[in-house]
């Protein structure tokens, strides 16, 4: 840890689809219903031609309320942990690191998912859902502050700017489109995939990771710095 942060307080702010998870849950949900259309609403939000707000709510729109049942245990049979989630929760707590989960994921496979990990339910956010109409309708509950105009859904840097930095150094661990401007704000980041891409094109320091175990070594290394 450098010295300009040995005073502030470490908080991870950490990504739930492909990253917490192996997959990514919504588009494998999406996938796995294939209603008619959504490659291309996926291809534009991935290329951010569509923002996160309006391709996922877009995406779930094409899939009638009716099979609530099945995309609820779709979404939570088909998740897998990635590897070393479980002990890096435990080094934060060694640690004193705050721990959060920013998802723009639903919360009918977030919670239950990390539900086994007794992370605090207030340390959890993700968007909601709403099944009561003729089709999914994605809510929106944590939506951008004043500073962000690019309609997340669930805005990351909205949160973390609730951590001032002069007070916290914060940490993002993400993978894709709905990390990149949290990648801006954080003093250290942990990429993979997407997000890796755009760390390269921004000229944005980054340590790639492949397992939470990868990033357990290489805040242990800092630390020793």
């Amino acid at each position: 840890m450098t010295k300009s942060n040995a005073t502030k307080k470490r908080i991870v702010f950490c990504d739930f689809d492909g990253t917490i998870t192996i997959n990514d849950n919504i588009i494998a949900i999406i996938k796995h219903f294939n209603p008619e259309g959504w490659e291309r609403i996926a291809e534009r939000t991935i290329a951010t031609e569509l923002t996160i707000q309006d391709g996922v709510g877009q995406l779930f729109r094409l899939l009638p309320s009716s099979l609530r049942d099945e995309v609820v245990s779709y979404g939570v049979n088909n998740v897998r942990i990635r590897d070393g989630f479980a002990e890096f929760l435990s080094y934060c707590k060694e640690q004193n690191i705050e721990f959060y989960v920013t998802s723009g994921g639903i919360d009918f496979f977030v919670y239950p998912t990390l539900e086994p990990f007794d992370i605090p339910r207030d340390h959890i956010y993700c968007n909601s859902s709403d099944f009561s109409g003729e089709r999914i309708e994605i809510l929106w509950p944590h939506p951008c502050d004043e500073h962000c105009h690019n309609h997340c859904g669930m805005c990351k840097t909205t949160i973390m700017r609730r951590f001032p930095e002069d007070q916290y150094e914060r940490i993002i661990i993400g993978d894709s489109v709905t990390d990149f401007e949290g990648a801006k704000l954080a003093d250290r980041v942990y990429s993979r995939s997407h997000l890796t891409v755009k760390c390269r094109e921004l000229g944005l320091a980054h340590t790639e990771f492949d397992t939470f175990h990868d990033i357990i070594a290489a805040m242990a290394d800092e630390e020793r710095k």
